[in-house]
């Protein structure tokens, strides 16, 4: 079992989360229940399935959790690139959003890595 509060991780994808929600307050009201809601869901994965696999009690399981995770990053930018599309975001917020994605991406990787190692 894994302190999930001290997985960088795990906090860098709660940042984002918070972040999103600020962001989505500019989108336009009819997108409440469309894409909003999707990115809110998303996103909300991300923290929500590293915190669940580091409480399983083995590094198989909270691999599965990561492997979860990092799929709803994947949703997650995909929604992001169409909220760009779609002119919803500036392209200031756009680089920012997708570069934190990436790096939690990217971290996610490294995590299950060592823990597939150990």
């Amino acid at each position: 079992m894994h302190n999930f509060k001290e997985l960088i991780v795990w906090q860098k994808s709660r940042e984002l989360v918070k972040e999103l929600y600020l962001i989505l307050n500019s989108f336009p009201d009819a997108e409440k229940f469309g894409i909003i809601s999707q990115i809110r869901r998303a996103s909300i994965s991300i923290p929500a399935n590293i915190a669940e696999g580091a409480g399983r009690n083995s590094d198989n399981d909270f691999c599965r959790f990561l492997d979860i995770a990092n799929g709803s990053c994947y949703e997650l930018e995909t929604l992001i690139i169409l909220s760009f599309d779609f002119k919803y975001l500036s392209k200031s917020d756009y680089d920012i959003i997708i570069n934190k994605i990436e790096e939690i991406q990217k971290m996610i990787y490294s995590l299950r890595n060592k823990l597939k190692q150990s």
